[in-house]
Parts: C-alpha cells; sequence; structure tokens
C-alpha cells in the first residue's frame, strides 16, 4: 500500500489493512527511528500502560476514549505482530488465525454436540479444554494459572481455581476470621522485629483480603486502582486546604496535614 493510498484508505474493511500498512511502513527504511528501535521486550511497558489506560476508561465510562484506547492496545497487537513476522515467526493473521481456531474450540456448546447451558458450565468446560491443550492433565491442579499476571490479581485467579474443587471457606464469615487472625499473626511478627516474619505475614493478610474481595465478587486490582485513586484526590484537596492557610506541604507538620486530611474526608 503506497503512502497516499494509507492517508485516503476508508472503508471498515480496509481499516485493519492500512493500519498494518501504517506499521510496516513505520519499521521500514526511511520510517520512523523510534519504531525501527523497538523489540518485544521494549515494548513491555508500552503494552501494560495501554491495558490499564482502556481498563481506566472503561471504568469512568467514557466511551470516546474507550474507541481511542482501544485503537492503541490494538496497535501494540499490530507492533508485535510485525515484528513477529520480521523475525520469520508469524503474522496477524497466524495471530487472528489462532484465536479465532482457539474460540471455536473452547465453545462446542455453540460450534459441535457439547452441552453448557450456564456461565459455571461454561467456565468448567473451558478449563477442561484448556487443560487438555496444555498437556497439564498430569499437572498440579494450579499449574501455570496466571504467571505474568500482577500479584493480587494472580492471587484471585488461584483462590477462584482452588474454589472449583471445593477448596473455599463456607461463608464470608470464614474469610473474616482469616484476616483477623493473618492480622493478629502480623503484629506478633512486627512484636517480634522479624523481617523475614513481617513480610510474609503481611503478604498472607493481602492474600485473605483478596479472600474477601472474591467472596464479594470485587476485582482487587480495580479496587486497590479506587483506593488509589481516592488517595490522590483526598491528597490533592489536602494541599489546596493547606496553601488556603499559607501553608506548604514542605512546611506544614504532621498535625496539621491531618488536620487538612480529616477536612478533605469531609469534603470527598
Amino acid at each position: 500500500m503506497t503512502d497516499a493510498a494509507m492517508m485516503e484508505s476508508t472503508g471498515p474493511a480496509r481499516q485493519l489493512a492500512r493500519l498494518r500498512a501504517i506499521m510496516h511502513r513505520l519499521r521500514a527504511p526511511g520510517g520512523c527511528p523510534w519504531d525501527a528501535e523497538q523489540s518485544h521486550a521494549s515494548l513491555i511497558p508500552n503494552l501494560i500502560e495501554e491495558a490499564y489506560e482502556t481498563v481506566d476508561t472503561i471504568q469512568r465510562g467514557d466511551f470516546n476514549h474507550l474507541r481511542e484506547e482501544l485503537g492503541d492496545l490494538l496497535l501494540q497487537v499490530v507492533f508485535h505482530s510485525e515484528l513477529a513476522e520480521e523475525a520469520g515467526h508469524f503474522n496477524l493473521d497466524d495471530v487472528a488465525r489462532e484465536i479465532s481456531d482457539k474460540l471455536i474450540r473452547r465453545h462446542p456448546h455453540v460450534f459441535a454436540q457439547s452441552a453448557a447451558a450456564t456461565s459455571d458450565a461454561v467456565l468448567q468446560q473451558w478449563d477442561e479444554i484448556k487443560r487438555m491443550e496444555k498437556g497439564a492433565t498430569d499437572q498440579p491442579y494450579l499449574y501455570g494459572i496466571g504467571h505474568g499476571l500482577p500479584a493480587l490479581m494472580r492471587a484471585a485467579k488461584l483462590q477462584k481455581k482452588a474454589a472449583k474443587v471445593g477448596f473455599d471457606w463456607p461463608d464470608e464469615a470464614g474469610v473474616l476470621a482469616k484476616i483477623r487472625e493473618e492480622a493478629a499473626e502480623l503484629d506478633h511478627a512486627i512484636a517480634a522485629g522479624d523481617p523475614q516474619a513481617i513480610a510474609e505475614e503481611t503478604g498472607d493478610l493481602l492474600f485473605s483480603v483478596v479472600n474477601l474481595l472474591r467472596f464479594r465478587q470485587l476485582d482487587p486490582e480495580l479496587v486497590m486502582a479506587a483506593a488509589n485513586t481516592k488517595f490522590e484526590h483526598r491528597f490533592a484537596t489536602m494541599q489546596q486546604l493547606l496553601q488556603a492557610a499559607d501553608l506548604s506541604l514542605e512546611a506544614a507538620t504532621l498535625e496539621q496535614m491531618e488536620a487538612a486530611w480529616q477536612h478533605a474526608k469531609m469534603l470527598s
């Protein structure tokens, strides 16, 4: 596709081909120096950032920007596929073919004769097919779950998978009791001044809190993201309140910041 054709290409059926042609041109001799320097490894931060920015627009219900962020995320798929094609591994068509084949294989209740009338049945069937495909039927039950995911997200996946075979608390009261137990053990570790035990018990406490969120059908990453945003906004309000009192963050005492923080909490 020529540069002029890239600029003028219209119609939904041609846009993906146009995107691929643009990416190829950027990587070609005489293209963009930055794009030409990139590798799979160097693009990892971009891939993660674009995924989280997409999540942010979904949470905010911002559909205009969701379209933009999905485009940025799609670019990462096209970019990695271009790199792989240059190295002779695979191309974007292979990526699309593989996911299409996978969807058909893992939905036999739609494309074959299997029966799965509920979401739970679909997920159980998906998991069984996945384990067979990956040759993991003789591996430990939790083999290969969520490697590469953020730790909180992986904790939730591990717990959810374990719960499928009945390894779970019968009710939320057991989870809350476990959180209190882990908090007490952390207190003992802190009192003993044992750094290794403090780290271990803190991890156990976090793992138990993730379990509570799973019981409540809440995603730990999204809950943590919301807490981060709340802290950020309240801190900004605290700073504004201090500035209104002719105090900077650096000059304010802890007591003054705490008073402004409590005021900010009432305003939010």
